[in-house]
């Protein structure tokens, strides 16, 4: 008697204790102050280039884009040249997104006949009541490959292959105000190991702004300015050089962005429309441009793997 009276005590016991710990974990999991999920804020930008400059926005993870972007001849070259439509330059691009941080990416253009790949690295996330800014970095690298120039008869025979190569760093600031505006500066520093002339820096310090307002759930205005604060006045084989202004419209189409822009600059590398644009808006020298893309999903989301992964 003693025995099974024992026992039912232990058992009630053993049985509110789990009770009382069923409680205190119910109480933890509606606990106000118990730590909340970070509420990340997305889409700060559609794409990953504002324009011809780089956004915060990285590809997923396994994501390819096979990215072409135009710039045409000038506007005001007249009907001859059906208003620079005859003279387009061409940047064919292949970005990758290796991790959700980082996107890596490798290209070639067809004005000064240039190479180049980035890599950019997301370190911040804007936080809805938190980070207040999305801060990434990017860095690039150029290699252009036209024939070598003649130089100077003392330096003739002192052309080497580094003087065909040129960096970009950038830090990328952004912050989305709202659904429809976003602003982003980029502090640049663009590096030429070979430079016209002895007056001129091998440095080429610049601030960037672009900005994104957007009109319905598929259409956006774009803007982005340099303003070169060292070098100002650099020349590019005798011509006179100008801070790069661009305003465009993004076009979203079935997860797409079109982007369509008028801009003075002809180059699409970071160097040459950052440090090197030729042409000047108020003398006309305005060109008209586009950027596309094609996405392909490389390596499957884990979610969509499995038995019914050929499904999606």
């Amino acid at each position: 008697m003693r025995k099974n009276l024992l026992l039912t005590v232990l058992l009630t016991g053993i049985m509110g204790t789990a009770m009382a710990q069923k409680d205190n974990l119910e109480d933890m999991l509606n606990d106000k102050d118990a730590p909340k999920k970070k509420d990340f804020v997305t889409a700060t930008f559609k794409a990953t280039r504002i324009i011809s400059s780089s956004s915060v926005e990285n590809l997923g993870q396994g994501t390819l884009d096979f990215r072409i972007s135009h710039r045409f001849g000038l506007l005001n070259q007249g009907y001859e040249n059906t208003y620079g439509l005859d003279g387009a330059t061409t940047h064919l691009a292949l970005d990758y997104g290796i991790k959700p941080w980082l996107m890596v990416g490798i290209a070639h253009s067809g004005f000064l006949k240039e190479n180049d790949a980035f890599a950019k690295i997301k370190i911040l996330r804007q936080v809805k009541h938190g980070m207040p800014i999305t801060l990434s970095y990017m860095g690039s690298v150029s290699v252009q490959t036209t024939p070598a120039p003649t130089l100077p008869s003392v330096d003739s025979n002192k052309w080497f292959l580094s003087n065909r190569f040129y960096y970009c760093n950038q830090i990328l600031i952004a912050r989305k105000f709202s659904d429809a505006i976003s602003i982003q500066i980029m502090p640049t520093m663009v590096h030429y190991n070979l430079v016209d002339s002895s007056k001129f820096s091998n440095n080429t310090f610049a601030i960037g702004i672009g900005g994104r307002v957007k009109l319905n759930k598929r259409i956006a205005i774009t803007g982005e300015y340099f303003y070169r604060l060292t070098n100002a006045d650099m020349t590019v084989a005798g011509e006179k050089t100008y801070n790069a202004l661009s305003l465009g419209v993004d076009i979203e189409t079935g997860g797409h962005v079109f982007q369509l822009m008028l801009t003075n600059s002809q180059g699409m590398t970071d160097r040459t429309y950052i440090a090197q644009t030729a042409t000047n808006w108020a003398d006309g020298g305005i060109r008209l441009g586009f950027n596309i893309s094609r996405i392909f999903a490389i390596v499957k989301p884990k979610e969509f793997r499995g038995k019914d992964a050929d499904k999606w």
